[in-house]
């Protein structure tokens, strides 16, 4: 016999009558809850789904970065050229600074000197009005204590009454000149007071302006400092010679920066620095400050490096001119070096191509 399951299926008579009794049951007792970690099979979790999910796009990512396809982009170091670049832009800053700081020095100068001149005139007149007001406090004093003087009183006594108002007068008169003497003093006083008031403001000022600007020198002195240094260790950097690259060698870096701080020294023959220099002397006194001792003679020197080509030639390298190698200077490369050129011309930096070139020499 076939009846009706729950969905409408036909079914045997048998089994509907054990599912009705399932449903029965279903409803009479009560329901076991299944476990959060367990589920029935054939049915998806959405968490999975998910954990899945992001399993997959971590295996794309890994399989991307392998392939460079999501490979960040390396890090460029700022070239030479660039932090001269930021160098030059913050001397720009600083430059104006330290000229008004350089004028704002000067009218300090000026002014502490007028305020100690003032000062000087003030002093005696300080002193003259001292006096005087002690002496009108010393009179006010004794009239105070004692009444008027013996020889006040005795011009008073004496005086006949026609006298009398003739007499006041007189003493009003002493009265009236020795207050105008203090008046005086007071309003001379007072004129190099104001004066000298007005100048200690404008000191003021202008020192609080010195320290401002001081603080700012310091401050782009400090970034300039910073950017120097974060130029690669082959450059070197002075004052008195082009900024130059490459320099491998420790012995070259240091010949050239000591070189180079001889710039505008004079020429003497025979002399070896540190005030003055011939060619040959100012080469040895290079290397001397690298650890390297060469002879004071061109010759010698010639002989005491190792030969290199021109195309070979590099920053530190000695450069020697003329077929007699009567000359030296030491290379900075791009055809410049330093060097002690004559009698009447200081240690200087210029061309190679104003003599003959020799050959180069490698010290150490």
């Amino acid at each position: 016999m076939l009846g009706t399951d729950r969905r409408g299926s036909s079914v045997p008579a048998p089994y509907r009558s054990r599912d009705a009794r399932w449903s029965v049951a279903k409803e009479t007792l009560p329901v076991a809850t299944m476990p959060l970690h367990r589920h029935a099979p054939g049915r998806s979790r959405p968490g999975a789904l998910r954990r899945a999910a992001r399993g997959l796009v971590v295996l794309v990512a890994a399989a991307a970065v392998g392939a460079g396809l999501l490979a960040a982009p390396a890090y460029a170091a700022p070239s030479v050229e660039e932090i001269e670049a930021q160098i030059d832009k913050q001397w720009q800053k600083l430059e104006p600074t330290i000229e008004q700081y350089n004028k704002v020095r000067s009218q300090l100068r000026v002014n502490r000197q007028k305020s100690k001149s003032l000062e000087k005139k003030i002093q005696p007149l300080a002193l003259e009005t001292e006096l005087a007001m002690n002496r009108v406090a010393d009179l006010a004093s004794r009239y105070y204590i004692t009444g008027p003087s013996k020889e006040i009183g005795v011009v008073l006594l004496n005086t006949k009454p026609d006298e009398l108002g003739e007499q006041m007068a007189f003493l009003n008169r002493l009265a009236a000149q020795e207050r105008r003497e203090l008046e005086g003093v007071m309003k001379i006083r007072k004129k190099y007071d104001d004066q000298k008031a007005k100048l200690d403001g404008l000191i003021a000022d202008q020192e609080a302006k010195e320290k401002q600007l001081a603080a700012k020198k310091k401050q782009i002195d400090a970034e300039i400092k910073r950017l120097e240094k974060s130029l690669p260790v082959t450059v070197v950097k002075t004052t008195n010679c082009p900024t130059i690259k490459d320099v491998v060698s420790a012995a070259a870096r240091t010949a050239i920066k000591t070189a180079c701080a001889q710039v505008g020294k004079p020429y003497v023959w025979g002399a070896t620095g540190p005030n003055s220099f011939d060619c040959s002397g100012l080469t040895q006194y290079a290397y001397k400050a690298a650890g390297i001792y060469l002879t004071h003679f061109t010759g010698a020197q010639w002989n005491e490096g190792k030969a290199v080509s021109r195309s070979e030639a590099r920053p530190g390298d000695l450069v020697f001119f003329r077929s007699d190698v009567s000359h030296v200077g030491l290379y900075l490369g791009n055809n410049q070096m330093v060097h002690a050129p004559r009698a009447g011309k200081p240690v200087n930096v210029s061309p190679i191509t104003t003599m003959p070139v020799a050959g180069f020499r490698r010290p150490g």
